[in-house]
């Protein structure tokens, strides 16, 4: 079975964790207001995992509506501190404050993928991993926003385990790959029972 694959994601990493692992497939991005809609489920009460698959499949769908017979794959991440979410900071400020609410606590990566094809959802799951961060000085944590800014505005929490953030964690239970934002061994299953990919 050759299927056509996309990534309904902009995100380089995601990207390169599906050309590393040998896939063929094209990147695009899907255009959802994902802090409304973020916003309205939890006013919904949703939970973080409700979330997190219900973005990732909205932007499956909105992608596999434009390439008819692809298969797409919708992805999404979502920290959970407790109950509170977590975004992107907007600015250093906003990565100081999420890092600092975050110190000496265990929070929660939910990364969620959603296989579109045949105008349904075929294929979903949700990993977790969980996250003790240590309890870092001020002084640190400042010092880690001044010099990570650029890489570090682009991800929930404010930090990035490929990077120096590893060192603001004491534990990390759960697959890496989630911790990057795809459930990939499990997708990559689910491809391969499928037929897209050789068994």
């Amino acid at each position: 079975m050759t299927d056509q694959i996309i990534l309904a994601s902009g995100s380089e990493i995601r990207a390169q964790l599906l050309r590393n692992a040998g896939l063929d497939f094209t990147v695009s991005v899907a255009r959802v207001d994902e802090d409304a809609i973020r916003a309205s489920l939890q006013t919904e009460q949703a939970s973080p995992r409700d979330i997190a698959d219900t973005l990732a499949e909205l932007k499956a769908q909105r992608v596999a509506a434009r390439h008819l017979g692809a298969l797409v794959i919708g992805c999404d991440q979502i920290l959970a501190l407790g109950q509170d979410i977590y975004s992107k900071p907007q600015t250093p400020d906003d990565a100081l404050s999420q890092l600092k609410s975050l110190r000496g606590q265990k929070h929660q990566l939910l990364s969620a993928a959603v296989v579109y094809g045949d105008g349904k959802p075929l294929w979903r799951h949700v990993g977790v991993v969980r996250l003790l961060m240590r309890d870092a000085s001020d002084k640190y944590l400042t010092d880690y926003v001044d010099r990570n800014w650029d890489s570090i505005r682009h991800s929930v929490g404010a930090y990035k385990l490929e990077e120096e953030g590893v060192r603001l964690f004491t534990r990390i239970e759960g697959d890496y790959f989630n911790v990057l934002g795809l459930p990939l061994l499990e997708l990559l299953s689910y491809l391969t029972l499928r037929g897209t990919l050789p068994s």
